[in-house]
């Protein structure tokens, strides 16, 4: 379970607070959830070394990982702000822990076990404008909860048997706990930056295409997409009232690590109005709206079959005439061959 900050730093809340009011660009609140998260593995398997990696995620994105080759970090991708400071514990050290609690002594280890951490803060501004803040260091030990950070009393939590000892050492490094809630402040901090300058706006179109089950019926859909952060609110709408029964593919990512979003619903293929695609975002001034033009893509595909219907029967009306032609005439001039014989 995830712990808030104490309230000694009510003040650095009220300030990232006031900081999301004055950037969020929204006309109309919705819920925005932004993270930094450091996550480290250690993998311990028979007859060999134990294995490390470690990256940093913000909103789903990568932004660093940890190369064993050359034992740094490194950045993912080119980005002007600088992450926040890595925790102080080293791919040694994790190495060391895992042995402490597998008891494995040698360089080697002759069963499988995992040590897995996760540290780092969260951010969500919800419907109602308000923002919640929240902070964690947790520890997993071969699939089960292990020990968490509670920064609100600077001690460490056991969720474990195994963890008791550990808990007791952890708690006696008074400088170790210090830089421990100095860095969580500090990733509160580094989040709400990278969040205003990591934004992308979404591109989106609104287009139909005739009901499977019922012709009489369209399916009208809206895509945004190319958007970062992940959140983003769409609704098409009849004449600016959202329309009920709408389905929604969910918010999937693209592969240039920004995200997009598909929704539809079934209109009346004869029903006259106004259909657009209202989106909201936090890369937008304002929200967009983009109007449906009445067309439909797969509509045109009945007139063509209806055309080449009609001239199909044209050419039989045809033939069957030039045929009646021929065969009349044939017929006449048999009658008038045999008259002259």
């Amino acid at each position: 379970m995830f712990h808030t900050i104490s309230f000694t730093d009510i003040f650095f809340l009220y300030v990232v607070m006031i900081w999301f009011m004055f950037h969020s660009c929204l006309s109309d609140a919705h819920q925005e959830r932004h993270f930094l998260h450091y996550k480290f593995t250690v993998l311990t398997k028979a007859d060999t070394f134990p294995e490390f990696s470690a990256e940093v995620v913000a909103d789903d994105r990568q932004i660093k990982h940890y190369s064993n080759e050359e034992r740094v970090w490194i950045l993912t991708e080119d980005d002007r702000t600088k992450a926040s400071k890595d925790p102080p514990d080293s791919r040694k050290w994790f190495i060391r822990q895992i042995r402490t609690l597998t008891n494995c002594i040698d360089s080697q280890c002759s069963e499988l076990h995992v040590l897995q951490r996760i540290i780092g803060c969260e951010l969500e501004k919800l419907p109602d404008g308000t923002v919640n803040l929240t902070v964690f260091d947790e520890y997993g030990f071969d699939g089960e909860d292990f020990i968490s950070f509670n920064s609100d009393t600077m001690q460490w939590i056991d969720k474990n048997p195994k963890a008791k000892e550990t808990k007791e050492k952890w708690d006696r490094q008074t400088e170790r706990n210090q830089f421990m809630k100095y860095f969580l402040k500090t990733c509160m901090t580094w989040i709400s930056a990278f969040n205003n300058t990591n934004k992308s706006s979404p591109d989106v179109h609104v287009f139909s295409r005739k009901s499977a089950d019922d012709h009489s019926n369209l399916v009208l859909t809206c895509l945004a997409t190319g958007f970062y952060p992940r959140d983003v609110q769409m609704n098409i709408r009849l004449n600016r009232n959202i329309l009920e029964d709408q389905t929604s593919s969910g918010i999937r990512p693209n592969n240039d690590e920004t995200f997009q979003m598909r929704i539809s619903v079934k209109i009346n293929r004869n029903h006259e109005g106004s259909y657009d695609c209202h989106v909201i975002h936090s890369s937008l001034r304002k929200p967009v709206s983009v109007k449906w033009d009445g067309k439909c893509s797969d509509c045109e595909s009945d007139h063509i079959w209806i055309v080449i219907a009609g001239i199909a029967a044209v050419l039989v009306l045809a033939v069957v005439i030039i045929v009646h032609v021929i065969m009349s005439v044939t017929v006449n001039d048999c009658c008038i061959y045999k008259r002259k014989r």
